[in-house]
């Protein structure tokens, strides 16, 4: 079964088949989104690129966004590193499975 960018079955879980608390969370993590991705990507301060990735991943998870939330995992792993080769292959994982999350996103308000 083809991984989508939303679980939407977690994230109907997480709010009991609410849909109107469902958009608003999808709005609020696509803001996340793109809030942490500038400082993960454009900071020069290591903790808060930390400190970004790891509350992106909560977020992640909160909606079922998984593979935001895995992505975001590996920058902190990959941040925490003594050798940091993989943060830029990480953070173009992170880019691009946010990017397919808005996308949904944006496409389920555009439907609403």
């Amino acid at each position: 079964m083809p991984q989508t960018a939303i679980d939407t079955a977690h994230l109907s879980r997480q709010t009991g088949g609410d849909h109107a608390l469902e958009r608003e969370l999808l709005t609020l993590f696509a803001q996340q989104c793109a809030r942490h991705l500038r400082t993960i990507h454009g900071s020069a301060d290591t903790q808060a690129r930390l400190d970004a990735a790891h509350s992106l991943k909560g977020a992640a998870r909160a909606v079922g966004a998984w593979q935001v939330a895995e992505a975001a995992e590996r920058i902190e792993q990959s941040l925490a590193a003594p050798d940091q080769r993989g943060t830029e292959a990480a953070m173009d994982a992170l880019a691009l499975a946010a990017a397919e999350a808005r996308a949904v996103i944006c496409r389920s308000d555009c439907a609403a």
